[in-house]
């Protein structure tokens, strides 16, 4: 998509059917256009996707997550569905393991829904908020006035359209169209780290648990979502991506044999689907410029390996409709609420951006840190803490700073 000057056949500047056009209509884009029409402005939310569909995702939610289905009052939707709920999680490490509880915001447990499930149910919240929601639409160029974004132009399910806005969002995910447009400036890049696999299986109880085994340089999780299914995701890191790539299925059960006892319950289990795969980039966009703006992975991605997304989007959401909320009611002008919001975003992902990927590489962790974490395995408040990190309740940098002391207290000069 690219974006075109406009030409003297476009309607004037003020001509202009909706506060918000939002492209995208999953776990970003859904809940922007819902909150934003909550507050009475005219929202078009637009996908080329229609619902409910199925997308590349871990699909988990911490309890972060939970606690913001909870003030939009939509838990209670995501758990009539019959997800269940995961109370502890699980990491083996090999010599050592850590087994805690990610309760904290009110929450017992996290859940794990499809994405064919919650996005739907997103997507049908925001239409009842007032959003007016066109699925199958995709977007073929952005419109503008000079540097300003105005709008979009493409296609749907009635022909071609071209629909006018004060702002378009683009909640357009990695590939951002939006994002590309525009020339959204990147900057903390980190280039890919691992790549990852994943199918589900029936027949693999979990009772409750995700589980998450590192061996070295490959690492496989493990946790319940609907239909009584298990997703099972096994990841290794880029540089053995090519010798890999021709037998996905070979090197996963690979994988999996690194833990002989899960391997022998998967063998155990039915596969119910095919698998797919990806690898994503680390980065941090800058999420506005005049007339747009961006949200979720479109704004800002890491790894996948601590299962942050669904909980970062919902919050960037959040943040992104207040701002633009502000601007159109006329409380702030656009730079300042925009620039508080990025710097909102990036202080609150930023040391858990870091933790992400140095615990993507997975890398023998050196004899302090190895130290450390036999310390929190031996401590069930420590456990529990550990988990609430890998949740995205806890900074990494509080946590072990906290550690560090406890341990230098208890033995001095081990550390």
């Amino acid at each position: 998509m690219t974006g075109n000057a406009g030409s003297a056949g476009t309607p004037p500047r003020d001509v202009i059917s909706h506060d918000v056009i939002v492209v995208g209509a999953r776990c970003a884009g859904a809940p922007t256009a819902m909150l934003l029409a909550r507050r009475g402005h005219r929202v078009l939310l637009v996908d080329r996707a229609t619902f409910p569909s199925d997308t590349l995702s871990t699909h988990l939610i911490h309890p972060p997550g939970l606690a913001a289905l909870q003030r939009w009052g939509l838990l209670d939707r995501v758990a009539a569905t019959g997800c269940p709920p995961i109370h502890t999680y699980l990491f083996d490490l090999g010599p050592i393991s850590i087994a805690g509880s990610p309760a904290g915001e009110g929450f017992d447990a996290s859940y794990a829904p499809r994405r064919t499930v919650l996005d739907k149910i997103l997507v049908d919240a925001a239409a009842e908020a007032g959003a007016e929601v066109a699925e199958g639409f995709t977007v073929d160029r952005l419109l503008f006035d000079g540097d300003t974004v105005t709008g979009v132009a493409g296609h749907g399910r009635e022909g071609p359209a071209r629909h006018r806005a004060r702002f378009v969002v683009g909640a357009d995910g990695l590939h951002s169209s939006v994002a590309r447009a525009t020339g959204a400036e990147a900057y903390a890049e980190k280039p890919k780290i691992n790549v990852y696999y994943y199918t589900y299986w029936s027949g693999l109880p979990m009772n409750g648990m995700f589980e998450a085994y590192d061996r070295g340089d490959r690492a496989f999780a493990a946790w319940p979502t609907n239909d009584n299914l298990t997703m099972v995701i096994c990841g290794w890191s880029m540089r053995d991506f090519e010798a890999n790539r021709d037998d996905v299925e070979g090197n996963y059960h690979a994988t999996l044999a690194r833990a002989p006892a899960f391997a022998e319950r998967v063998a155990g289990a039915a596969r119910a689907e095919r698998f797919v795969g990806t690898a994503v980039p680390n980065y941090f966009r800058k999420p506005y410029g005049p007339g747009w703006a961006l949200v979720g992975d479109a704004g800002y991605l890491r790894d996948p390996i601590t299962a942050q997304g669904i909980q970062d989007s919902f919050r960037d959401a959040e943040r992104c409709a207040g701002a633009l909320g502000d601007v159109l009611a006329g409380r702030r002008p656009f730079e300042e609420a925009m620039r508080a919001a990025q710097e909102a975003r990036d202080a609150q992902v930023a040391s858990m951006y870091e933790f992400t990927a140095g615990f993507a590489r997975m890398e023998p962790p050196p004899p302090e840190m190895q130290q450390l974490l036999a310390a929190v395995s031996r401590s069930p408040q420590a456990r529990d803490e550990f988990v609430r990190v890998t949740a995205g309740m806890t900074p990494p940098e509080e946590f072990f700073g906290h550690m560090e002391e406890r341990m230098a207290q208890e033995a001095p000069g081990v550390l």
